[in-house]
């Protein structure tokens, strides 16, 4: 029986000491053996791996993967034109070299957010002082944010670290002078609006004066083109009168008479003063006209 639990006991302690002897890497950790207190070895790929048992050996992991330093604590920094901005940011940072982020913060991850917290709070000073609300807002954002990451990752090299990115995730305007910040962009708009409004008038009026000149343009040379149609047309009808009334120059003369004696008494108001016995009133002298008979000789109807 004592034999028995002899060796119940031995293998049960041959296990325990084969399992402290053992240990498993992950692939989102590195493994830092330790001997006697100091690193021995750090183990980055993942696997099954072989120690001595406690207190020769230990093991302590650190985390591989991309961590976040993301605060609520929103910091105030002052812009070239003295204004005070509130600027929220976040970064993201991971170790690349385990022995040495052990030894500067002992592997703990908070003191690594606290130095890196401090190196960006310095490189956003920096680079926030030199440049105007406009810049950080909009214009150069991405040269700030370039020139704040790569000197927050220069310090965090030192710590064993590589900071992938870091971002502005908002910049607001402090209360105190929100609303003058307002007032002047307000009337930088107007000012812009106004410009754009007297250019578009003055292009108005240098179409309108294009489209009044095309169009006399065009009357012109419309009423040039009628004006030579009519007198075609006139030329066309007074060789035609010329050539119909030299057939007849009795029946032309008679025609004559008959349009002015019609434009002579249009109204029955219409009062003419003059000789009866001038040429005008031959025809009413006689009860016909002469006209060319059938052999081209004169005939008087009365």
């Amino acid at each position: 029986m004592n034999k028995l639990f002899t060796a119940i006991s031995a293998l049960i302690i041959a296990v325990l000491l084969a399992g402290s002897c053992i240990y498993v890497v992950d692939q989102r950790q590195y493994a830092i053996v330790f001997a006697l207190g100091e690193i021995k070895e750090v183990v980055s790929k993942p696997g099954l791996y072989i120690k001595l048992p406690p207190p020769f050996q230990n093991v302590v992991y650190v985390e591989k993967r991309i961590l976040t330093i993301d605060t609520p604590e929103i910091d105030r920094f002052i812009t070239s034109e003295k204004q005070n901005v509130l600027v929220d940011t976040y970064v993201k940072w991971r170790v690349i070299d385990p022995r040495e982020y052990w030894v500067s913060v002992a592997g703990r991850p908070a003191g690594a957010a606290d130095r890196i917290s401090r190196s960006l709070r310095d490189a956003l000073n920096n680079e926030i002082a030199k440049r105007t609300v406009n810049e950080v807002i909009s214009a150069s954002r991405e040269q700030v944010m370039k020139g704040i990451r790569e000197r927050v990752n220069a310090d965090a090299q030192r710590l064993g670290v590589e900071v992938v990115d870091v971002r502005i995730k908002r910049v607001d305007l402090a209360d105190e002078i929100r609303d003058s910040v307002f007032r002047r962009m307000e009337s930088e708009r107007k000012a812009i609006a106004n410009e754009r409004r007297s250019s578009g008038a003055a292009e108005s009026e240098k179409i309108r004066a294009n489209a009044d000149r095309q169009r006399e343009v065009l009357l012109a040379q419309s009423y040039r083109r009628a004006q030579s149609i009519m007198g075609d047309g006139d030329a066309r009808s007074t060789a035609l009168y010329a050539a119909s009334f030299g057939q007849n120059p009795e029946f032309a003369s008679f025609y004559r008479s008959l349009q002015a004696y019609r434009e002579s008494f249009k109204s029955k108001s219409d009062v003419i003063v003059a000789d009866p016995q001038s040429d005008f009133f031959r025809y009413f002298r006689s009860s016909g006209a002469r006209g060319p008979g059938p052999s081209g000789s004169a005939n008087t109807n009365k």
